[in-house]
């Protein structure tokens, strides 16, 4: 783009470099680094409504020595990505084992088995769920209380299926918001709370 209008590659005076794709970190640092001229290629996103990286525009020879040292050095780098993967795979089973301590501590009757159950759900990577927001992360009273009310609607009341016969989300939930208050109170510890209602 130049002055808000696209240009084509010979026009911008880019036509002698190559497309490198995003997807190594490693390949695409190396090449910035050794090319005098580059530049980052975007897609727009119409569902995302954003542009998103596409890959970058380097100089041939930039891109081969690039190559070359990635080569050199390639079974570091796969020992290193299997080191972090296996760190960052540990440090999500710590979370989500603290995860579901909270929940228990919280709601001291909730089955342990289901507690786990939770967690893992809520915790799940790449979900955008609850267990996953920065809130849940510093284990708020809030988020774990989403996740433990999610899971009751759904477990243990007819949710799912009044969504299934097409009833409006906000109307299902006013529906079953008395057993969902039942299953809390119950698993919080207090049965006099329900005995009463």
């Amino acid at each position: 783009m130049e002055k808000g209008k696209p240009l084509c590659m010979e026009c911008a005076d880019l036509d002698h470099l190559v497309f490198l794709s995003r997807g190594d970190a490693a390949l695409t640092r190396r090449s910035r680094k050794h090319s005098r001229l580059s530049a980052v290629v975007v897609r727009f996103s119409r569902t995302r409504g954003r542009y998103e990286r596409q890959g970058l525009l380097v100089e041939a020879d930039a891109l081969e020595k690039a190559e070359k040292e990635c080569l050199g050095n390639e079974e570091l780098r796969l020992v290193a990505r299997e080191r972090a993967a296996a760190f960052r795979e540990q440090a999500d089973t710590r979370y989500i084992a603290q995860f579901a301590e909270k929940i228990h501590s919280t709601y001291p009757d909730c089955p342990r088995e289901e507690s786990q159950q939770i967690a893992k759900h809520a915790c799940l990577k790449h979900s955008g769920r609850v267990g996953r927001s920065a809130s849940a992360k510093r284990f708020d009273t809030d988020a774990i209380d989403l996740a433990v009310r999610a899971h009751v609607r759904h477990a243990y009341t007819q949710y799912d299926r009044l969504l299934a016969q097409g009833w409006e989300r906000s109307d299902a939930r006013a529906a079953v918001a008395d057993l969902v208050e039942e299953v809390i109170y119950r698993w919080r510890g207090d049965a006099a709370a329900v005995d009463g209602k």
